[in-house]
Parts: C-alpha cells; sequence; structure tokens
C-alpha cells in the first residue's frame, strides 16, 4: 500500500478547529487509499512559551531537562490529532518521536539525526492502523533520553520518516502559499514558486528562508521523494512542487535575505605561500560545530 508523509505546522494546528481541518486532509488521502505518517509541530506559540518557562525557572538549566520540557508541546498536538481522526472513524495512534524511535547524538536541544529502523515503523502499521501521528522536533540519545533537533526541526523528522519508509509524496503544511521569490513581509511584488528544484530549494532554506528547516530536503533528496508546500489555511491555491528535475529555467528563481550574519576577518603572516592555514582554521570552526556558510581567501 502506498505511503504518504504530511507534516503540519503550528499555524496549521493552532487550536481545535485548525486540527480538525489538517485531519479532515488526511482522511481524505486515507479514502484515496494510502497509509498516512502525520508529523505536528506543536501549537502555534507553544514552543516559545515553555522555552520561557523554562529560562524563567532556571538560566543555566539542565540541557537534558530542557528537552524533555520544551518537546512536550508537540506531543500534545499529537495525541489530540490521533483523537480527531478516531472521531472522523479513521483508525489512527499517537506516537513521540523517541518512541519511533529517531535516533540521534546526545547534543541536546541541537541533536543530530543518526538513524531510523523501519521495521519498527512498519510493526506499528501491522497492528492495524491507517494512520500513525508522530510528534516532530523530537529523537532518542544513545542514553534513552529526549533530545530535540533544533528550532524548525519537525520539517525534518518529517524529511526523515519519508526517507526511512521511502514515501510516496512529502507535504508540508504551512500558513503560506509555498516558497515566494523573496520574503512577501519585505515587498508586495515576492509570489509564489510553482516548481523548484531541491538544489535551489536547499540553498533558499540555508540562506534565510523561513518555510524550511535547512536539513529538511536533505533526505528526500537521497531518495528522490518530491515535496509539496502548501498552505493548511488555503489549500485551492496550490504550492510549491519540489523536485529533483524542474522544468522551467527563469532567470533567478529567489533572492534570500539574512540578517545576523557573523562576519570573522582571519589575517596572519603564516598563510603566505603555505600550504594547510586553511585546514586549521576550519578544524578549529569543525571542534566547536560550526558551519561556515561563505569563504573568500586572498594572500
Amino acid at each position: 500500500m502506498p505511503l504518504l508523509v504530511m507534516k503540519f505546522g503550528g499555524t496549521s494546528v493552532a487550536d481545535l478547529t485548525r486540527i480538525k481541518n489538517a485531519a479532515q486532509k488526511v482522511k481524505r488521502e486515507v479514502e484515496r487509499g494510502y497509509e498516512v505518517i502525520v508529523i505536528v509541530s506543536a501549537m502555534s506559540g507553544k514552543t516559545n512559551e515553555l522555552v520561557g518557562w523554562v529560562e524563567e525557572t532556571s538560566p543555566l538549566f539542565d540541557a537534558r531537562e530542557y528537552d524533555a520540557i520544551v518537546s512536550s508541546g508537540e506531543n500534545v498536538t499529537a495525541g489530540l490529532m490521533a483523537l480527531t481522526l478516531q472521531e472522523m472513524d479513521v483508525p489512527a495512534r499517537s506516537w513521540q518521536g523517541w518512541q519511533v524511535p529517531i535516533n540521534t547524538t546526545d547534543t541536546h536541544s541541537s541533536a543530530r539525526f543518526t538513524s531510523i529502523e523501519r521495521a519498527n515503523i512498519d510493526a506499528k502499521f501491522s497492528e492495524g492502523f491507517k494512520v500513525a501521528v508522530v510528534a516532530g522536533f523530537q529523537g532518542l540519545s544513545p542514553e534513552g533520553r529526549i533530545t530535540t533537533l533544533g528550532r524548525g526541526g519537525s520539517d525534518y523528522s518529517a524529511a526523515l520518516l519519508a526517507e526511512a519508509l521511502n514515501a510516496t509524496n512529502l507535504s508540508i503544511w504551512t500558513d503560506v502559499v509555498g516558497i515566494f521569490t523573496t520574503d512577501p513581509r519585505i515587498t508586495e511584488q515576492a509570489r509564489a514558486i510553482k516548481e523548484i528544484s531541491f538544489g535551489e530549494a536547499a540553498e533558499m532554506a540555508t540562506f534565510g528562508a523561513k518555510i524550511l528547516h535547512p536539513a529538511t530536503l536533505i533526505p528526500a533528496m537521497r531518495q528522490n521523494i518530491p515535496v509539496f508546500v502548501g498552505s493548511s489555511k488555503e489549500p485551492e491555491k496550490g504550492g510549491t512542487q519540489i523536485k529533483q528535475k524542474v522544468e522551467s529555467n527563469p532567470t533567478y528563481r529567489s533572492i534570500a535575505l539574512r540578517r545576523e550574519q557573523t562576519l570573522v576577518t582571519v589575517k596572519s603572516p603564516a598563510m603566505l605561500h603555505a600550504s594547510g592555514f586553511l585546514a586549521q582554521v576550519f578544524g578549529i570552526l569543525a571542534k566547536h560545530e560550526l558551519s561556515v556558510d561563505l569563504i573568500t581567501t586572498s594572500e
């Protein structure tokens, strides 16, 4: 049976009415003959509220407890989504990210994915559920502790599950009609992009486009799984298709604006007519897990 992965962002599950609307979309896919994995974010604003409580409790809070607290918003949404689907006569069950499990490193608050065992997920579907609702953003450390994948990590959770299950399609439902040529909050001339390649969309996410988590597309690219980004509020307006090859070839696809950049200038006589200097610099950056987006060098 073909399988779809559907991810709903915070604004798409902001209250019970929107959860019901999202559940209706899932039900339609089940009626079309699909099994569905649903990944949900916390209700809009709830993660920020949880983070605020942590910071108010202790500025030096244990990172393991931080993850346990801030990941709880997704658990609530997942349970409510499963109950709503059951009320619609759709066999559904909710699972927390660490129950799948999505295995990660033990770098709490910004853990890195390591593996998913497909057999675990297949076993859950063998219990007779048509829909598995999974709390996004969460993982499981080697020590068995809850971890989080960083802000925006629910998109990444969805892509990882789509890859692990070789899904037919990954759809990401948010509050905007797809990916735009630039930030529509900056100019009214921004327009929705109908189709975009994996590489272009990944670069947009990396260089400031807030619509997708920068790492989201990597798993989809590996398995060549088409990704759709659309608005849960206005599904009739379509959205953006992200795929390996696109037919259109405009002069430019988009313009990204990235704020709060850090510029580091390194000057040293040791680099003149010498080899390995940049390797040393990047070795230091790698030690501290810092990512470099752009480098220019000259003697």
